[in-house]
C-alpha cells in the first residue's frame, strides 16, 4: 500500500512539474508576441537563447547564431518597405521531455496593413537555461 501511495504521489508530482513547465514556456511565447506587436525585435528575441549555437531553419536557409537570427528578422521585417505586423500565435502541443527540454509545435500567423496575411507552421526545441526557457532551434515554414 505504502509502495502504491508513493508511487502515485510521484506521477502527481510528475504531472504537475510538467504542467508547470509548459505554463513557463507559454509565458515565453507570448512575451514574444507581445514584443513583436510593440515593435521590439530585440523584445521578441530575448525567447531565443543567446548563443552562436542557435539554429534558425527556414525558407530553404539556415541561420546560425543568435546575432545573425536578430539581422534576419531586422532585414526582413525592418527594413526598407518592410513591416512587422500584427503577430498571433496558435500552440498546438507542448512537450515538456524533461526538466530542461521541450518541443512546441504551433501555427504563426501575420496581418499586415495591406491587407495580406502570411502564416504557416513552427517546431520550437526549448531547452531550461538559468535564466529561463529558452528556444534553442527553431523550423519555421511559410504556407
Amino acid at each position: 500500500m505504502v509502495k502504491r501511495f508513493t508511487i502515485l504521489l510521484l506521477l502527481c508530482s510528475l504531472a504537475f512539474a510538467s504542467s508547470s513547465e509548459e505554463g513557463a514556456i507559454r509565458r515565453v511565447l507570448d512575451d514574444q508576441v507581445r514584443a513583436w506587436n510593440a515593435h521590439d525585435l530585440r523584445g521578441y528575441m530575448q525567447g531565443y537563447w543567446n548563443s552562436s549555437e542557435l539554429t534558425f531553419y527556414s525558407g530553404g536557409t539556415v541561420t546560425r547564431g543568435w546575432q545573425p537570427t536578430l539581422e534576419r528578422y531586422q532585414k526582413r521585417y525592418q527594413g526598407e518597405g518592410r513591416e512587422m505586423g500584427a503577430l498571433d500565435f496558435e500552440i498546438l502541443e507542448v512537450h515538456v521531455f524533461s526538466s530542461d527540454s521541450a518541443v512546441v509545435y504551433g501555427k504563426w500567423h501575420l496581418r499586415m496593413s495591406d491587407g495580406k496575411e502570411p502564416h504557416g507552421l513552427f517546431t520550437l526545441v526549448l531547452r531550461r537555461m538559468p535564466d529561463g526557457w529558452r528556444i534553442v532551434h527553431d523550423h519555421t515554414s511559410a504556407e
